[in-house]
């Protein structure tokens, strides 16, 4: 295949098929117990100088209270995938976990606006970027989630961001035609949210998935946080629900809430007031730091998060809420 142009971008990863099954090979398929707290899960499989990818999409099923424990960890110099980040980017960028980025959709919160504090990590020279596109990032998980070393696309071509990508432009065998490569993706470590769980890790999600599916698939180490668990008797009565089965799992930590303040469909909103007090207190940098002291260091866990910021009173109002809302969907 005649390579015609290659981005100028890092690749952070290694996109070799083989050298991912051979990690893969030897990780247990064991169906056993993986249930542990969020902390000691944090402290197990995620390192620093790890490469990190996060479940959900933008402040919808992402798992925050993870987000926090990395913070409050300390964990440094780490990769991430920016593939549809919102508030889990700032939190990130705040702790400044990670010193190598590919980005996609990052420093927004959607409608709600721009994070200062990860615009200034941005522009700080600390971290190092390659560029790509939502798309391309899901492409690339897919890449991993086949087994080979690229999938051919035809996005990005004849743009900036395929200059400051690590993807190639190759001529097509077959047609003769311009196709961008995106090279495989494997992150060391990835997050994902989910509605339930038991504690072997098969997991269910519901309402909208993005790239999860392939995300579990193409990680060497897997947590998965959910709201509730499960029995396997309810998994095994239903097991077509099952969207990450156990066997790519290697722990399962019950964290009800663990999206907040993010919304988790079927279960609560999104507190909107409590994102927009992130937002406005970056402005001021001194007043942030003494934010994130009270929000995560000070925290002992996601539990003392939510207490500080309107306890099961507040959780309870966004629960409703969420229902309220698919029922005049319902009725619309």
């Amino acid at each position: 295949m005649k390579v015609l142009e290659e981005g100028q971008g890092r690749l952070f990863t290694d996109p070799d098929p083989d050298k991912a099954r051979e990690f893969f090979r030897h990780k247990s398929r064991k169906m056993v117990n993986k249930l542990m707290p969020l902390k000691t899960a944090v402290e197990k499989f995620i390192h620093d100088g790890d490469y990190l990818a996060i479940g959900g999409f933008g402040a919808n099923r992402t798992p925050i209270a993870a987000c926090h424990e990395i913070v409050r960890q300390g964990r440094k110099k780490m990769g991430f995938a920016g593939h549809t980040s919102t508030h889990d980017f700032q939190i990130l960028a705040a702790g400044e976990v990670f010193d190598k980025v590919d980005i996609a959709y990052i420093i927004g919160l959607e409608a709600r606006g721009l994070s200062a504090c990860a615009r200034r990590y941005m522009q700080s020279g600390k971290v190092e970027v390659t560029e790509w596109t939502n798309y391309s990032l899901s492409a690339r998980l897919k890449a991993a989630t086949m087994g080979v070393p690229f999938v051919p696309t035809r996005n990005v071509m004849g743009t900036d961001t395929f200059k400051y990508s690590a993807g190639k432009v190759a001529e097509c065998p077959f047609t003769g035609k311009k196709i961008m490569l995106q090279p495989a993706l494997y992150p060391d470590v990835s997050v994902i949210h989910v509605h339930e769980a038991d504690i072997y890790g098969n997991a269910r999600i519901r309402g909208i998935m993005i790239s999860d599916d392939d995300l579990a698939r193409a990680s060497k180490h897997l947590i998965i946080t959910c709201e509730r668990l499960v029995p396997n008797e309810e998994i095994r009565r239903d097991p077509t629900s099952t969207r990450i089965p156990y066997y790519i799992v290697d722990a399962v930590c019950e964290v009800p809430f663990g999206a907040y303040p993010g919304t988790m469909a079927y279960e609560y909103f999104s507190d909107e007031d409590h994102l927009k007090e992130w937002l406005r207190v970056q402005d001021e940098p001194e007043a942030f730091k003494a934010f994130l002291k009270k929000n995560i260091y000070d925290c002992t866990d996601h539990y003392d998060y939510i207490e500080r910021n309107g306890g099961i009173h507040k959780m309870n109002e966004l629960r409703m809420k969420e229902h309220m809302l698919h029922r005049e969907v319902g009725n619309g």
